[in-house]
């Protein structure tokens, strides 16, 4: 969210129950993710930081789907973007 205004940024965490999951997501008001990044975000090495390696989302997608969870985000058009993260209830 560095590209943004220092009063206009938030950060927001939500939690809430499926009926068969349990759901975390993170949304902010930073400069969203372009299209034709979405599709990459997760891969190993893919990196959109000038200074990062590319593994956090990879990594984090691995550990996620190893409980049968799912991961995945969503860009809102230049005005932030929403990670989701889902896991099972057992």
């Amino acid at each position: 969210m560095d590209q943004v205004e220092a009063r206009e940024r938030q950060l927001v965490v939500r939690t809430r129950r499926l009926s068969d999951a349990v759901e975390v997501t993170v949304s902010d008001t930073g400069g969203g993710i372009p299209a034709d990044r979405l599709p990459k975000l997760f891969d190993a090495f893919f990196t959109t930081k000038r200074e990062g390696i590319g593994l956090g989302l990879a990594i984090a997608r691995s550990i996620i789907e190893a409980h049968q969870g799912r991961i995945w985000a969503e860009d809102h058009a230049g005005r932030g973007a929403t990670f989701h993260v889902a896991l099972p209830l057992h």
